[in-house]
């Protein structure tokens, strides 16, 4: 009785080349890279030059016609958040009224361009413009235009809230002593073209020049 070869590779034939697989897998993904990044890149060219420009900061224009007294609208620039106030005559009114709660009443620190140093900080007293961002750790405040709400007391003129850390800013973007942040909201560059068209990040001189 003769004896059959097992059809069972042994042991020592099941070797695989470890570094050798490794090899070639590293170069297929090598390869597949590349033809990713080929295919990326039509993708990127074929943006507009609006949407290429926006990505780098470029002004982005905002139609403000709908926009009521006492209401904000919101926007981006520069992946920031924008606020656009139509404040009302009341409001502006009372930005006159000094405010001794107030750590920058006269805006010192240069949170603004020059032409918008002034009580109401922006070209037009009724329009504001401001980056939402809190100027102590990069939170974003509420809007909160009410008098003397329950939760923010009677000393409360309307303005702007952060909730993580307590912060107030006033209907200006001022914000008030003995609050964590110490500056007052930042104000962009802005100009208008129109009554009711807005130009956020470029300023009249930039137009001109």
């Amino acid at each position: 009785m003769t004896d059959k070869k097992s059809d069972t590779p042994s042991e020592e034939a099941v070797i695989v080349d470890h570094s050798r697989r490794r090899f070639l897998t590293a170069g297929v993904s090598a390869v597949g890279g590349i033809g990713a990044g080929a295919s990326a890149w039509p993708f990127i060219a074929s943006m507009t030059p609006s949407a290429r420009a926006q990505a780098i900061g470029a002004p982005v224009t905002v139609d403000i016609s709908k926009l009521k007294p006492g209401e904000m609208l919101r926007d981006q620039w520069r992946g920031k958040p924008v606020w656009i106030v139509r404040r009302t005559d009341e409001q502006v009114r009372s930005l006159r009224r000094r405010n001794t709660r107030l750590r920058d009443p006269q805006s010192g620190d240069a949170q603004q361009p020059e032409y918008a140093r002034n009580y109401h900080r922006s070209i037009r007293p009724d329009v504001l413009v401001l980056v939402g961002i809190c100027t102590h750790l990069g939170c974003s405040p509420s809007f909160r235009p009410d008098i003397a709400p329950a939760d923010l007391g009677d000393s409360w003129k309307g303005g702007f809230f952060c909730a993580c850390h307590g912060s107030r800013f006033d209907l200006s973007g001022r914000v008030y002593a003995n609050v964590p942040a110490i500056k007052n909201l930042e104000v962009p560059e802005h100009r208008f073209i129109d009554d009711n068209t807005l130009v956020i990040g470029e300023s009249q001189t930039e137009a001109t020049g």
